[in-house]
């Protein structure tokens, strides 16, 4: 799937209730809801696994914001496409479907 990625570095509580930290994403709840684990694999310098923890009133559509604990290297990513898989889908309490499934 690709996206379009941001990145934010103003550490608090996420939408989930955790802190912010390294591995937290942001996403649109009905691209990808809370509690998703995705895989980015471009660009190389951010692959990893991640965890959408995270919803924000900028984050519409196939947008991520990905938490950067560094306001320097946030600003620096500024805006760009990545391409990710989806390892799990979140739970939409509203649904009522935790099956994780895509």
């Amino acid at each position: 799937m690709k996206l379009t990625a941001t990145a934010y570095c103003h550490a608090g509580t996420t939408a989930a209730g955790t802190r912010t930290h390294t591995g937290i994403v942001a996403a649109d709840p009905r691209v990808l809801p809370v509690g998703s684990v995705l895989r980015i694999v471009t660009p190389t310098r951010l692959a990893g696994i991640y965890t959408v923890m995270d919803t924000g009133s900028a984050v519409k559509g196939r947008v991520l914001d990905i938490f950067m604990p560094s306001c320097e290297h946030a600003v620096e990513f500024g805006r760009r496409s990545v391409r990710v898989e989806i390892l799990r889908r979140g739970w939409d309490p509203k649904t009522g479907d935790d099956t994780g499934l895509p």
